[in-house]
């Protein structure tokens, strides 16, 4: 089994495709290539949207939620790693603490996008996916 290359992006854009309520993103990496994810939810690109610019806290949301049981549990996110799995993109989400580290997998790259931006977290794509 050949290992994923990771590469960290930065959100370049987000918005909304017109007509509808889908989402989209924009990352670009460090050397000029990027990488277009779409087709999820226009809500979380609005959470998304709002966490990039500060707004933790006007309403509640599931990634607050994540962010208390994080606390009580001592730990914070770390990273996100974006991936392709068939035919749909998947993400790892890491979280690292003091006297413990996890890893949850396979979850919705778009919601995980959502966390990283909510904790201000880097977010590495798979080298593949990038042109």
């Amino acid at each position: 089994m050949i290992a994923n290359m990771f590469v960290k992006v930065e959100i370049k854009n987000l918005g909304y495709v017109s007509d509808s309520c889908e989402g989209i993103v924009e990352f670009s990496s460090e050397d000029g290539r990027t990488f277009t994810m779409n087709s999820f939810s226009s809500e979380v690109s609005y959470h998304i949207n709002r966490f990039m610019t500060g707004d933790r806290n006007s309403i509640p949301t599931v990634y607050n939620l994540v962010e208390e049981l994080a606390h009580q549990v001592g730990v914070e996110l770390e990273k996100v790693e974006i991936y392709e799995r068939g035919n749909v993109l998947r993400a790892n989400v890491y979280f690292i603490g003091r006297n413990r580290s996890f890893t949850l997998e396979n979850y919705r790259a778009s919601d995980a996008v959502a966390l990283a931006a909510f904790y201000n977290m880097p977010i590495y794509i798979d080298d593949s996916l990038l042109t």
